[in-house]
């Protein structure tokens, strides 16, 4: 790699907590080919999200706190949206077709009015990890950074969020994110499958009631519920 090419210490960038746990699920050649690509691109092509919020998700919701896992595939690829949770976009931006979809599942699940903003950063502080299988992407160019690592890494996560001895609800939406139900062994953790809340797959997802299903599987191991109209922060 010569001297002057960019450099991104993935690790560096995640919270302390984050680190120590994934560090043992993560093969180190395969980390840094993956920390060198996203370098590149980030200095060479407009990627999304901007690198200060690449790990919000694990800054907003430790290991200790995480009480729910709702796993993404990319990051929004449009300009202004993406800020590093899954599903959600700041404040102010344009709700997206498909947590137009999660949103009219949650009224529907619990009988709650729409939350007015697609910022989840409310969930988030809640315990719940909104990640993506891939974490960054090149703008307008869906999956432009699959298969460069990021899943080894997303892997990682489940892996050791898996370990814990706190019950965590896993809830996988599409075929993709559903491929990582294998990953979860520990039988104290719920698994809840779904089809993509994509607008082009609307009964896959609608009816699935995982709002309520969550807060019941969390009750069921005495945790505190998720308050899902608190969406913004």
């Amino acid at each position: 790699m010569p001297h002057d090419a960019p450099t991104l210490d993935l690790l560096s960038l995640l919270p302390e907590e984050w680190r120590a746990l994934l560090t043992p699920h993560l093969d180190p050649a395969r980390t840094a080919a993956l920390a060198e690509f996203v370098a590149g691109e980030y200095a060479t092509q407009t990627v999304f999200p901007p690198v200060e919020d690449l790990f919000s998700a694990y800054r907003l919701c430790g290991p200790g706190q995480t009480r729910v896992l709702i796993l993404g595939q990319d990051p929004y690829h449009k300009a202004g949206q993406a800020h590093g949770l899954s599903f959600s976009v700041r404040e102010g931006v344009s709700v997206p077709p498909s947590l137009r979809n999660v949103f009219k599942e949650l009224t529907e699940d619990l009988g709650v009015a729409k939350p007015r903003s697609g910022n989840l950063d409310g969930w988030a502080a809640q315990g719940v990890l909104l990640l993506n299988s891939v974490l960054t992407v090149r703008q307008a160019t869906p999956g432009s950074h699959a298969n460069k690592g990021w899943e080894e890494f997303t892997d990682a996560t489940i892996r050791a969020l898996d370990a814990l001895d706190q019950r965590v609800v896993f809830l996988l939406w599409g075929g993709y994110a559903r491929k990582k139900a294998a990953l979860v062994t520990n039988p104290q953790h719920v698994v809840l499958e779904a089809g993509h809340p994509s607008p082009m797959n609307p009964r896959g997802f609608l009816g699935s009631r995982p709002f309520s299903a969550t807060n019941k599987a969390l009750a069921d191991a005495g945790l505190p519920t998720i308050d899902w109209e608190r969406s913004a922060g």
